[in-house]
């Protein structure tokens, strides 16, 4: 078992953060404040977003459509939340977004009451305020797409094997109780909805940190029985089934196809999108994601041993290690598939927080971040000199303008808050871990209230504001050689993708494209600038004619 923590006298600040108001607060702040308050971004929350309203448009809610394609890359259950927000709130940022916030709240109070059970009070409320806290957990709980529920059904499914898993322990390998079936039953919903969420994935990892577990413990037996029990299989048919075969019924094999095969081993064994990665990609990313809490689970390296010898915390171990070490051989590599297995690295740094002795083990890694955020405006003029592409000066342009006076300030007084927490005196008010629980609040507010919109100002309001254009002009509009699937959603309409646009068509489509667009179109084709801003164009195709008796709307 793991040595108690030292006895020591509990200080306000500590009370303070102890407290489930305070992480309530905290949960709000990183999942709740500033939802609605930034464009959806592209690829990822244009593509579940426009699906959701394609799926809202046509009563289809069976198959998922995007820009009148069948969309297969996820399966169902994060369009069925997200219509049915918007059902209730409105089409908006905010609604679409609600399900993932809410999701990422629940997964937040999941771990609270597991930490709380299996450990104590004080603990789990820290091991919620560090999850919530940490960077990439905030920002897939604020993002219109199916992350956060994947994880809140990845960590319900691992918390209820840990529970059965120890009543069987505790009743002896021969006894089962109602309890036992009722655990297995929950275990088997949370993975029937994992994989109504995203596919396998829901189910690859709780079973492979279990099933190590198991034998490493010799419990093997156990396991096996529990993975062969009809009644959880039947509650995971239950769950899962009837939507699987709805979709085989209604568009033929295409999504078994287009999703098992292409989106799931495709992806694993070839490059997605260009999200390729080097053999060490997630060993440079995972200090990333934890931020800014990276000191303190470096923290736990040196005690791997000693964690290794308690049941629960080899668990957690494995837990994490089953997902670092498959998407460390994935050919298609994104840090956000990293967050399948740190919500158990929360846990061991709440449970082991007074191993946390090294003031510059830990204030090093977000002194770093704060460092490079106050310096992000002098850096721009170097990285804009390497771009080459029209959209990315444009780009590095927009950037130049919106880090003002109002980004230094805010940036300045974080970086000095910080430092101001790092070379606190030691003292009983001012430990390490809670310093740096107040610097994940910096880093949130900072995040969020400061770089997030102006990051969002430069990529993604333009798109917006062009699919308003297009929407007042309410002209056939097409895209091309663009995917940035949100101008659909703004403009409200499929929006088509073609190789040679018409002449009385508005094309929507990347500034570097308009080279390659001018030679599609022909030359008996005019293109008329209809509005431009940022790295997106607006342009009507005409005939030479028509292009001399119109006025274009022109660009801001």
């Amino acid at each position: 078992m793991s040595p108690p923590a030292p006895a020591r006298p509990v200080s306000p600040l500590t009370a303070l953060l102890n407290s489930p108001w305070t992480l309530a607060l905290v949960v709000w702040l990183a999942f709740f404040w500033q939802l609605g308050a930034v464009p959806l971004y592209d690829l990822d929350e244009g593509a579940f977003t426009e699906a959701t309203r394609e799926m809202l448009a046509s009563g289809n809610y069976i198959t998922p459509y995007r820009d009148g394609a069948p969309r297969y890359d996820k399966p169902v259950l994060i369009y069925w939340l997200q219509a049915a927000s918007v059902r209730l709130l409105g089409f908006d940022e905010f609604a679409l977004r609600l399900p993932s916030a809410l999701a990422a709240a629940l997964w937040v109070l999941a771990l609270w009451r597991f930490v709380r059970e299996h450990l104590d009070a004080a603990t789990a409320t820290v091991a919620g305020l560090v999850m919530a806290l940490g960077l990439q957990v905030a920002l897939i709980g604020k993002a219109a797409v199916a992350d956060a529920v994947l994880n809140l059904f990845i960590a319900l499914a691992c918390f209820d094997i840990w529970r059965y898993w120890c009543r069987r322990q505790a009743a002896g390998a021969e006894v089962r109780t109602g309890a036992d079936h009722w655990l297995l039953a929950r275990v088997s919903l949370w993975l029937g909805l994992g994989f109504l969420t995203k596919g396998p994935v829901a189910i690859l990892f709780p079973l492979l940190a279990s099933l190590l577990y198991a034998l490493t413990s010799g419990g093997w037996r156990t396991w096996l029985e529990a993975v062969l029990n009809p009644r959880g299989w039947l509650v995971f048919l239950l769950v899962a089934a009837p939507w699987y075969l709805a979709v085989w019924m209604d568009s033929g094999p295409g999504f078994w196809q287009g999703f098992f095969l292409d989106h799931n081993l495709g992806r694993y064994g070839g490059v997605k999108h260009g999200h390729a990665g080097f053999p060490g990609y997630y060993l440079v990313m995972l200090p990333i994601v934890l931020l800014p809490f990276t000191g303190w689970f470096l923290s736990l390296l040196p005690m791997t041993t000693r964690l290794w010898a308690d049941p629960l915390d080899r668990f957690l171990l494995l837990w994490f290690a089953t997902v670092f070490v498959v998407f460390s051989f994935s050919a298609t590599k994104l840090p956000h598939y990293l967050v399948y297995g740190i919500t158990p690295l929360f846990i061991l740094m709440a449970r082991h927080r007074w191993a946390l002795t090294r003031p510059w083990l830990a204030f090093a890694p977000p002194l770093l971040l704060f460092t490079l955020l106050v310096l992000l405006p002098w850096l721009l003029a170097p990285l804009a000199g390497s771009a080459r592409r029209a959209h990315e000066v444009a780009q590095f342009a927009a950037a130049a303008q919106v880090l003002d006076w109002r980004y230094a300030l805010g940036a300045w007084a974080a970086l000095l808050l910080v430092l101001g927490l790092a070379l606190a005196t030691p003292a009983r008010a001012l430990g390490l871990w809670q310093r740096l629980v107040l610097v994940g609040i910096i880093q949130t507010v900072l995040v969020f209230g400061l770089v997030v919109p102006r990051v969002f100002a430069v990529m993604q309001a333009p798109v917006r504001e062009a699919a308003l254009v297009a929407r007042a002009l309410d002209l056939p509009t097409v895209v091309f050689r663009t995917s940035l699937p949100s101008f659909s959603v703004y403009r409200q309409a499929i929006t088509p993708s073609v190789e040679q646009p018409r002449p009385g068509q508005l094309v929507f489509l990347r500034i570097d494209k308009l080279e390659q667009l001018a030679a599609a179109a022909g030359d008996a084709a005019v293109l008329v600038p209809v509005y431009q801003r940022g790295p997106v164009a607006l342009v009507r195709i005409a005939t030479p004619a028509a292009a001399n008796l119109t006025t274009p709307l022109g660009s801001p």
